[in-house]
């Protein structure tokens, strides 16, 4: 069965209300499964409590106070009761196609990487988990009115347990850190099913008020930046449409759409309109051409090379 970790943000207010909405739907995924809580925020050590969830109050965090990500994923991969492991992020609802379409991807692939898009939804208040049918209800609503995250936004990790070994030290919920998770899949020879087809995931919208600096901070920031670094860079910022299989209702199929990345080039380009940093335009068009350059054997260094050749010519 399935071991589910995540950190949660502080308990207050709407953002309470919403990570109590994702926990409820994850405890009831299936009796099985286990959901751990991880760091000392406040609120955490009482929902773990009422939920009859384990909670593991101490991680490491760097100078700004933030958390690790290597730390989380380290000490949840020592706890899990289950090989199977995945990392959410705590406003994210699942439902009852989830764990089927886990199942139908471990039993097709050996090591691998399961992750998607979301539906970004309005969430008023706390989910009547009491009341009948009320996953239909939500759905249905998230299906009509809700809007994808996008292909950048990645909010659960579906892995087996050790299929990373060493993860740098990310600054948790900064920017990156999800990309390099995909790249790092990827780099293993692991296969990473994009299951958007076949899940949906409800991302319950919320503001960035929990962030000294809010989300231009989350992206961009020190932190991010940081996290940029740790991560080699833009050439390792793997997107979804990179995975390299899709999980259809029907079928597992090859994902043949990473090879030409139409929807990543839209948001690529809402990427360079908010921030052209000296280098970042290099660093996008490498990225975006990544999936034609590779199968002709034009590695990053040669285009590297070829862009230095032709700025000189100016």
């Amino acid at each position: 069965m399935l071991s589910l970790f995540a950190f949660p943000k502080p308990f207050r207010g709407h953002i309470g209300t919403i990570q109590r909405n994702a926990i409820g739907s994850w405890v009831r995924l299936h009796q099985a499964c286990e959901v751990l809580l991880f760091g000392d925020e406040e609120g955490t050590a009482e929902v773990a409590k009422e939920f009859g969830l384990r909670h593991f109050p101490a991680v490491s965090r760097n100078e700004f106070g933030t958390p690790l990500l290597s730390d989380v994923f380290m000490k949840a991969e020592r706890a899990a009761r289950h090989d199977l492991m995945c990392y959410v992020n705590c406003d994210i609802v699942l439902g009852s196609d989830f764990l089927p379409a886990i199942s139908r991807v471990q039993q097709s692939c050996g090591r691998f990487l399961m992750v998607g898009e979301c539906r970004n939804l309005e969430m008023g208040g706390a989910l009547s988990f009491w009341q009948p049918g009320w996953e239909e209800h939500l759905r249905r609503h998230a299906l009509e009115r809700g809007k994808s995250r996008g292909l950048s936004a990645i909010d659960y990790f579906v892995f087996p347990r050790e299929l990373y070994g060493v993860i740098p030290p990310f600054a948790l919920g900064r920017a990156y850190f999800d990309n390099w998770l995909i790249w790092k899949a990827r780099a293993l020879g692991a296969a990473v099913v994009d299951a958007t087809p076949a899940v949906v995931a409800i991302h319950q919208h919320h503001n960035y008020s929990h962030v000294a600096g809010g989300r231009q901070y989350v992206l961009e920031g020190k932190e991010a930046q940081r996290n940029l670094q740790l991560a080699g860079g833009l050439r390792h910022r793997y997107w979804i449409c990179d995975a390299t299989h899709v999980l259809t209702p029907e079928t597992l199929k090859l994902n043949l759409g990473r090879y030409f990345r139409v929807r990543a080039l839209r948001e690529e380009a809402r990427i360079m309109a908010r921030s052209l940093r000296p280098g970042t335009l290099f660093w996008l068009l490498a990225d975006l051409t990544r999936p034609i350059r590779h199968p002709l054997g034009i590695r990053l260094s040669t285009f590297e090379r070829l862009a230095s050749y032709l700025i000189r010519q100016k």
